[in-house]
């Protein structure tokens, strides 16, 4: 799940000006980083004073920066009774700061034309802000973003209206058929596990502005920040900018304590929840694999195959275009501290519900029996490889990758290692790996709509 803060626009010439020649950066940076994409970074790693985790890519190609602060402060923080706490946390942090009003804060952003959102998963929650790397608009900027990170007052007026706008978005999400399902497959995937949390009204209702300070202290603490910093600044500016927001977080004595573990399922779960659209929505899953998982490589591409290949796929294959019950169908691990979910994920006319599901579940079956063939190996490595320049090709995506690698400890050299990994997969590892780690008979299914297959 992630949710982009409000953004606010420039108010004067002077500040349409900086923000254009921005967006003109931005776009002239995508073609650089297309090439730039082809060689190696390096990546830069330290810690700063009080423990704050720092990951650096220095490239001068433009004047610009793009810095993130991440927290594990994600929705598998919240406590049971009190889902919805962490989002709400996150989307309070700029709604004023070291005594400054939403309204000055938004000011200094689109003063300098810098871009400022706040984003969250199940694991993490962050800030990112890019700017230009003259003085006067980088001074601006990360003076403000540092007084955001470290400093939030969380207003009381400001802290009721987000409550009440998070109250209606879950209410309007109740009625969706997508989201539905979404929340519906978490909680037979998961049961009590905090990667099942999701809010609602009742939870949000009973929240109060002291739970979120509380949550904040717990969570966006010094010894547990991960700072992505990548652009136009030299090693030791980067230094200086990690310990500007940071260095002024708490660090509590107790250590954070980890996300539980999760429960492989014993018996499978199947849900069937009535709604009047005109199609059936369709999930299937089990829990997949950690960020740090020894099978990563073998079941990102046996999963290419299966369902992650888009139209190649043997899953849109044989559910689309032999038996046309959907017109898509698609499969991904979601890899988090813990074991993410497996997905599967499709849409059919009611009445063919149950005819599509056994398709799946027999694709899924002699996949998971046979294994992929030599063909198929080849052609989903020729994709993947082929394509993981585009994942790169901007400072956006490159700041996306910093901030994983940051966040989970992988090695600094993981975007280089990645083709190679790929290329090294073989069909015994595939096949191996999915007998171990997906089996159709324990997977939790939701149905929105339709009559569930028996």
């Amino acid at each position: 799940m992630n949710k982009d803060m409000q953004r606010y626009p420039g108010r004067s010439t002077a500040v349409r000006r900086t923000k254009l020649l921005l967006w003109r950066y931005c776009l002239l940076g995508v073609a650089l980083a297309a090439g730039a994409a082809q060689a190696a970074l390096t990546i830069q790693h330290w810690q700063t004073a009080n423990g704050a985790r720092v990951y650096f890519v220095e490239t001068h190609d433009l004047p610009m920066l793009d810095v993130s602060v991440e927290f594990p402060a994600g929705t598998g923080r919240d406590a049971a009774g009190e889902s919805g706490l962490a989002t709400l946390t996150l989307n309070n942090l700029n709604s004023g700061a070291a005594g400054m009003g939403e309204e000055q804060l938004a000011e200094q952003f689109a003063d300098v034309g810098a871009q400022f959102s706040g984003g969250i998963d199940r694991d993490r929650a962050g800030v990112t802000l890019r700017t230009l790397t003259s003085d006067a608009e980088r001074t601006t900027a990360l003076a403000t973003l540092a007084n955001i990170v470290q400093q939030p007052d969380f207003p009381e007026e400001i802290f009721q209206r987000e409550k009440s706008r998070m109250i209606a978005s879950v209410k309007q999400a109740g009625a969706e058929p997508g989201a539905i399902a979404e929340r519906a497959f978490y909680k037979a995937l998961y049961q009590d596990h905090p990667y099942a949390q999701t809010p609602t009204v009742a939870t949000l209702s009973m929240l109060e502005r002291a739970d979120v300070r509380r949550f904040y202290e717990r969570h966006y603490r010094a010894d547990q920040a991960v700072v992505a910093i990548l652009g136009d600044v030299t090693r030791s500016q980067a230094e200086a900018i990690a310990e500007q927001l940071t260095g002024k977080l708490h660090k509590p004595d107790a250590p954070l304590a980890a996300i539980s573990q999760v429960k492989m399922p014993q018996q499978s779960i199947a849900r069937q929840i009535a709604h009047p659209a005109s199609q059936s929505h369709i999930m299937l899953g089990v829990p997949g694999l950690k960020r740090l998982d020894p099978d990563y490589f073998p079941l990102l591409v046996g999963n290419h195959i299966l369902g992650g290949g888009g139209f190649s796929s043997r899953l849109t294959e044989e559910v689309r275009e032999k038996r046309g019950l959907v017109y898509g169908v698609s499969s991904y691990f979601l890899p988090l501290a813990d074991q993410g979910p497996y997905l599967i994920s499709l849409q059919t006319k009611k009445e063919q519900t149950a005819e599509a599901m056994k398709v799946v579940r027999e694709t899924i079956a002699t996949f998971i029996e046979q294994g992929p063939t030599e063909q198929e190996l080849q052609n989903a490595k020729s994709n993947i490889i082929g394509s993981f320049p585009l994942r790169i090709d901007s400072n956006k995506k490159l700041l996306g990758y910093l901030q994983v690698i940051g966040f989970y400890n992988l090695a600094l050299t993981y975007l280089d290692d990645y083709p190679l990994a790929v290329e090294a997969v073989t069909l015994a590892q595939i096949k191996d790996a999915f007998k171990r780690r997906v089996d159709p008979h324990l997977m939790a299914s939701v149905v929105v709509g339709g009559e569930a297959a028996k």
